[in-house]
């Protein structure tokens, strides 16, 4: 399961749930807009894997042995070894949202063989809906299935990735619960052409916000993070947009510095928002 050498130096631990990016190199967000992979060659270490990667190259700087969960192991090799060439410690764990099983062994494992998480952060992300064509913008023409995914996503498996790890950082007395959102998670819009269907984001702001109310008095600080704006990474770079109007990319490496400075604070409110800022400047919320 694992592709890393042990935590030897008791490291406390963090989880990175989507470590790599659908907008890195070889994303399938990469491949859905340009037809193929596109060059990272030259790019910084905090783009290349998008928020997921920053986060987890962040969380190695400051001494945490990370474990980079993904659906196949060979999506985040690269990341791994971007973290080992800067003396950081990683595992790379497979980790599917959309199975109950799936998210157990890969918490079982962590558990196991790491230890208790002083941070899980949830960044998983889809791409559902994306490719429906222009004349199928109606809520009426979403396949169910499609609709099934990105509740798992959403919804359902950041639920069964609470129940796998938030009893052990309770019975730990501290830790953090960080998650990844937009703003569609506020307000329900329709779906335009090349979207992908955020509905389900609203039960995720929700979950943050029940599980806030719960564990803030066990010590665990649970923070619902919404991320407004196009952030970059190889695939938004080749992008039209992002040559036409640079100030509306956001930094992930900013986003990341973001994260870590919640993860230090002790139990608080529930939701922050990234509000999107020039690019040289770091975000607000």
């Amino acid at each position: 399961m694992s592709e890393a050498a042990s935590n030897n130096d008791n490291k406390p631990i963090a989880v990175v749930i989507g470590a790599t990016s659908k907008w890195q190199s070889d994303g399938r967000n990469t491949r859905l807009a340009h037809g193929g992979d596109v060059s990272d060659a030259g790019l910084p270490l905090d783009v290349r894997w998008g928020v997921g990667g920053a986060i987890s190259l962040r969380f190695a700087r400051a001494g945490f042995h990370v474990v980079l969960t993904t659906r196949s192991s060979a999506n985040a090799i690269a990341l791994l070894d971007a973290i080992r060439s800067e003396g950081g410690t990683a595992d790379v764990v497979e980790l599917d949202l959309t199975s109950e099983t799936s998210i157990n062994s890969a918490f079982e494992w962590i558990l196991r063989e790491r230890g208790v998480p002083e941070s899980v952060v949830i960044n998983a992300g889809y791409l559902e809906g994306r490719d429906l064509p222009p004349d199928q913008e109606l809520l009426e023409y979403i396949p169910t299935e499609l609709f099934d995914t990105a509740q798992h996503i959403a919804s359902r498996g950041p639920f069964l990735v609470a129940k796998a790890s938030l009893p052990a950082m309770r019975k730990q007395g501290r830790g953090s619960f960080l998650i990844t959102n937009n703003a569609s998670s506020l307000r329900g819009r329709k779906r335009r052409t090349g979207q992908s269907l955020y509905y389900p984001r609203v039960m995720m702001r929700t979950l943050a916000q029940v599980l806030t109310e719960e564990y803030s008095e066990h010590g665990i600080h649970v923070a619902n993070v919404i991320v407004d704006g196009l952030i970059d990474s190889p695939g938004t770079r080749a992008l039209p947009i992002a040559g036409r109007h640079p100030e509306r990319i956001m930094s992930p490496e900013a986003i990341a510095d973001a994260f870590y400075y919640l993860h230090t604070q002790h139990p608080s409110c529930w939701t922050h928002e990234l509000q999107l800022t020039p690019y040289s400047t770091r975000p607000s919320f």
